[in-house]
């Protein structure tokens, strides 16, 4: 490393994105990816692994909310 380095033409913020926007990967179980690939897939023609999963769970989470109450 450099004793001392030279920012006079840097922009600060340059490279920030707010952790909102960050897209986190889900790994699916192999069985649980093989049984929407093998199922679905067949029957939807317009399939999409994302949207069939992002389904389940709003789902899931409108359940729950029921159950709480």
């Amino acid at each position: 490393m450099k004793k001392e380095y030279d920012f006079t033409n840097a922009e600060q913020g340059k490279f920030y994105r707010p952790i909102e926007e960050l897209d986190i990967p889900i790994y699916l179980d192999k069985e649980v990816k093989n049984f929407f690939m093998k199922n679905i897939k067949d029957k939807a023609s317009d399939f999409s692994l994302n949207n069939i999963i992002n389904s389940l769970i709003k789902q899931d989470i409108e359940i729950s909310k029921k159950l709480a109450y």
